[in-house]
């Protein structure tokens, strides 16, 4: 995907990817029942090329992915050869949970004019939605995106980056209720992004199946994650309407 123009000269925030490399069994765990284990790492895989496509139309962003791998991400081929291909730098996430884990690749690029950090799970998110992440983030110094599982599926933040990881209940229904509170409790200003959805689980994916069907997708159609349509379509899971 080429590059868009840059924000008038104004400088953006740093964008990461974070994505967890696509071994078969370790990854989209509760699609293998439907898929098997290595067309559901395929999709995972599918799912990375095209968060790192979108992010890279972003002319002027530094991109980075903030990967989790068996063993180090650095001695990783995968990551190693798709950082390469998007010519993006290549962290590795940590250890502890979710929370402590973006909270400390944030860390390492929020300050100054910021950092977008979001996941591969939302293949279908039209760019343009990230696009409204980057504005509101130098209205406030936080933004959280929601995802209609109960979720969110990125967060941004500019500066120091606030206490609001700790005490989540992370891959349940509550994570963001439970964030906002922590933001309010804490007093800190934020902006909500636009809902999504996540794809987890086989209901998902047929809805990202009849959604991309339609041409939908927020308005963006297939463009908005063509790596994952071609697989779908190589999969069986996807007719589209000449």
């Amino acid at each position: 995907m080429a590059a868009l123009p840059s924000d008038g000269g104004r400088p953006l925030p740093a964008l990461i990817v974070f994505a967890r490399e696509p071994v078969a069994g370790r990854v989209k765990s509760r699609l293998i029942a439907r898929l098997g284990a290595q067309a559901a790492a395929r999709l995972a895989d599918a799912f990375i090329i095209d968060a790192l496509a979108k992010a890279g139309s972003f002319r002027g962003c530094k991109l980075v992915i903030a990967g989790s791998a068996p063993g180090s991400v650095r001695n990783s081929p995968y990551f190693n050869r798709i950082a390469r291909r998007f010519g993006t730098e290549l962290i590795d996430q940590g250890g502890g949970d979710l929370g402590r884990r973006m909270a400390r690749v944030l860390a390492a690029y929020a300050e100054g004019t910021g950092a977008v950090l979001f996941g591969t799970d939302t293949p279908s998110l039209p760019r343009a939605f990230i696009r409204q992440s980057i504005d509101a983030l130098r209205e406030a110094p936080v933004v959280v995106a929601p995802a209609l599982d109960g979720g969110y599926y990125l967060v941004a933040v500019r500066g120091r980056v606030p206490d609001i990881f700790d005490g989540i209940e992370w891959g349940g229904s509550r994570v963001m209720g439970q964030t906002l509170r922590r933001l309010h409790g804490l007093k800190v200003r934020y902006r909500l992004g636009r809902w999504w959805y996540d794809i987890d689980r086989p209901a998902d994916l047929d809805f990202l199946a009849a959604d991309l069907a339609r041409g939908l997708c927020g308005g963006s159609g297939v463009s908005a994650c063509p790596a994952t349509v071609r697989l779908m379509r190589e999969l069986g899971l996807l007719r589209l309407r000449p």
